[in-house]
């Protein structure tokens, strides 16, 4: 016990030289496209959205630590870029690529380190291999399904993912459960599973506005948090009632603002790129 004494007395000393010296962050917001549907009743498997139509924007966020950047969600494809096609389950849109915007930052895409996705749908992937040299952060649920099969479905295309896939990959973190990106505990990705296998949601402790936690595609639109509306595509129903109670409870214990990617409500929660929140 006495030899215990000093190294408990040097982590208590140490708190305030640590607290001084928090991380340099930054955030930014990236428009990365917009979603309008019809019909929104596949957000709930209880047909709580019948026949609603709702608009979705697609929101990618730069995170600045220091000298080293995380992307997260990579947003609909850059093809889309200046463009708007319709479909028959809704209509697709986006003024500028990622890289587009992040050269008006003065950065290249190889001096993003790390690119991070909350699941492996396509309107949070399309723009990863613009990024080929950035270290794949990934759960591992998400990138097993990505790597068991070669074959794009309606949500999901491996091609998005090339980069890290076949004999010259690049590098992936798989992430089983929660993982500190930068290694300081300022930016965590935290595994909130269900919509995907391996969804996750993120968690960023800017040193000015506080805690930041992006819902990935937990939730979709705010009436989702009061009526736990769950949506049908999901890959497990039970896990999303998990995470939801998980994510809430973390919401609250913190005193986080929460920003809901796809709600166009949310937007004014950051400021309009190329501002910054610090």
């Amino acid at each position: 016990m006495r030899a215990m004494i000093p190294a408990i007395a040097a982590v208590l000393f140490a708190a305030p030289l640590a607290a001084k010296d928090s991380p340099d962050l930054e955030m930014w917001r990236l428009d990365c496209g917009k979603i309008e549907m019809p019909d929104a009743s596949s957000f709930s498997d209880a047909h709580l959205y019948d026949g609603e139509s709702r608009e979705f924007v697609v929101g990618c966020y730069l995170v600045r630590n220091g000298g080293r950047y995380l992307l997260w969600d990579a947003g609909l494809s850059s093809d889309l870029a200046g463009k708007t096609v319709v479909l028959e389950g809704g209509t697709l849109s986006m003024e500028r690529s990622i890289v587009d915007q992040l050269g008006d930052l003065g950065l290249r895409p190889d001096q993003i380190n790390f690119v991070g996705v909350s699941h492996y749908h396509f309107d949070h992937a399309a723009q990863l291999t613009e990024f080929p040299g950035s270290t794949l952060v990934i759960g591992a649920g998400d990138w097993a399904a990505v790597t068991s099969t070669s074959e794009p479905n309606a949500l999901m295309d491996p091609r998005h993912f090339a980069p890290w896939l076949g004999e010259d990959a690049g590098n992936v973190t798989v992430v089983p459960h929660d993982h500190d990106v930068f290694g300081d505990g300022s930016v965590l990705f935290k595994a909130m599973p269900g919509h995907t296998p391996g969804h996750a949601s993120l968690l960023v402790r800017l040193p000015d506005m506080g805690d930041v936690l992006l819902t990935g595609d937990l939730y979709h639109f705010e009436e989702q948090i009061a009526n736990r509306g769950v949506p049908s595509f999901n890959t497990s129903r039970a896990d999303t009632l998990a995470s939801f109670e998980r994510f809430n409870a973390m919401a609250k214990s913190l005193d986080a603002t929460v920003i809901i990617q796809h709600d166009p409500r949310h937007l004014d929660r950051l400021p309009a790129f190329p501002e910054s929140e610090k």
